[in-house]
């Protein structure tokens, strides 16, 4: 056997084996939906120092245990959960086809009742900033603080035929790869180049899980979404943050969504769209520190 393939073989395990300190479970929603989620759990620290929970929202080519580097570090102060979307892991499809945002807010709203989780600070990375903004408008006395990553805005506001474009070759690729083929082929364009092997391994260990069916509809939302008309009717505490040498939505595209939030967009240097796994130290500090300044935050009347 060749070395890369050994090598390959030995990061997988490295990186199931560190999944596994944050086993997948499954809840049941009161609507008969099935959530599979990861989650951090730091015993006393919402009653004993006003620690809200982190809920973690990924993108379209990951799940839940893409943020175990998160888990391991704010794990320690406040409870953090990340769910996988409905259609990913072991998470119950939305039904429609061609969904909109609202389908997958509803059973993230189903979710953190049956979590009993009544405000949190919530973060998006990519498609999951589609989900997590049009929940925060939905549903803003849940919400804390709301935090972006490298967000995804979605093509609604575009035309019929862009949109449709944009839908249609992102199906065909899936089709013609299926899940592995997009891990082996898409996933460097989620990393800078200074990405070390750790970062592409776990990229790739994530992305070659997606469920097609669910990926698919994740696609449709992608086109049916505008990220930025929702963030322009929030009221809440807000921040996005991206990689400077994010390709997939570069900084210019997210200084229009920090616009339309009416805040300062952050840059982090030497970092790519997975910046959370790529990066983690310092996107782990923005995350803390938005959390901690979002503790506090009164929720609207």
């Amino acid at each position: 056997m060749s070395a890369v393939p050994t090598a390959t073989a030995d990061q997988h395990a490295s990186l199931e084996a560190r999944a596994a300190r944050f086993p997948a479970q499954q809840i049941w929603l009161a609507s008969q939906r099935a959530v599979n989620y990861r989650e951090a759990e730091c015993a006393g620290c919402e009653s004993k120092r006003g620690a809200l929970p982190l809920v973690l929202l990924h993108g379209i080519g990951s799940g839940a245990a893409s943020w175990v580097q998160q888990f391991e570090v704010l794990g320690a102060t406040r409870r953090v959960l990340a769910w996988d979307a409905p259609g990913y892991g072991a998470s119950t499809p939305v039904a429609a086809e061609s969904p909109n945002a609202v389908d997958y807010v509803t059973v993230l709203n189903g979710w953190l009742d049956a979590l009993g989780i009544e405000r949190c600070v919530l973060l998006g990375h990519s498609l999951g900033a589609i989900i997590a903004g049009a929940f925060a408008l939905a549903y803003p006395q849940r919400v804390a603080g709301l935090l972006l990553l490298s967000p995804a805005g979605g093509y609604g506001a575009a035309s019929a035929e862009v949109r449709n474009t944009k839908r249609d070759q992102r199906l065909a690729m899936l089709n013609e790869l299926g899940p592995q083929g997009l891990a082996e082929q898409r996933s460097t364009n989620m990393l800078s180049a200074q990405a070390n092997d750790d970062a592409r391994a776990w990229v790739r260990w994530n992305m070659s899980r997606v469920i097609p069916h669910g990926y698919a509809q994740a696609t449709h939302l992608l086109a049916n979404a505008d990220l930025a008309a929702d963030l322009a009717r929030c009221t809440g505490r807000i921040d996005v943050a991206v990689g400077a040498d994010d390709t997939i939505t570069p900084p210019a595209v997210c200084e229009r969504l920090a616009l339309a939030a009416r805040i300062p967009l952050q840059v982090v240097p030497h970092a790519g769209h997975a910046g959370y796994i790529e990066a983690p130290a310092a996107f782990t500090a923005i995350i803390d520190t938005f959390c901690r300044a979002s503790d506090g935050q009164r929720s609207p009347e």
